[in-house]
């Protein structure tokens, strides 16, 4: 196992192409110029049967996020700003939905095979709870994981965690 970090710009001059088994692209595409063109350049690099762990803000969760810390105008915002933004205080320079972001990975020439929500309801229960609650953690544990790939709990996960191949 060899682990590389570096920018996605210069990928192709890290990895020879088709010779990566594993990408772990992790809260990045939030931050890149082009979404697009960096999930081409992993593609570049993935052998055949070579896979992508691919984890994203999720554009829905900050709707519901915006609109429960009682800032409609925000959730708004985040529903119809392009970019899934909130307004120019917002630390993302990006969110995305399942949608974009199968449509991403499916038009860099890989093939979705899972996606799943990751903290759906974790992030909206209280830490008191967890502290004082004998068995509260790993019950929350169980829930997350029951949810996470049912429809409509797993599009309002705080992100998306889209597992993908290139055939």
């Amino acid at each position: 196992v060899v682990g590389l970090q570096g920018d996605l710009d210069d990928l192709p001059g890290l990895v020879a192409p088709g010779s990566a088994d594993l990408l772990l692209c992790h809260s990045v595409l939030e931050v890149v110029d082009d979404p697009a063109e960096a999930l081409s350049r992993v593609a570049g690099v993935l052998r055949p049967g070579g896979r992508l762990s691919l984890l994203v803000a999720n554009r829905s969760a900050a709707v519901l996020a915006r609109a429960l810390a009682g800032r409609p105008d925000e959730a708004v915002r985040v529903l119809t700003d392009p970019d899934g933004r909130w307004g120019p205080a917002d630390g993302l320079r990006r969110r995305f939905t399942s949608d974009v972001l199968g449509d991403l990975v499916t038009g860099a020439g890989l093939v979705v095979e899972q996606l799943h929500g990751v903290r759906v309801v974790a992030d909206l229960v209280p830490s008191a709870v967890l502290d004082t609650e004998p068995g509260a953690a790993a019950a929350l544990l169980a829930l997350e994981r029951a949810l996470s790939d049912q429809l409509p709990f797993r599009d309002v996960a705080t992100q998306l965690h889209l597992l993908a191949v290139r055939l």
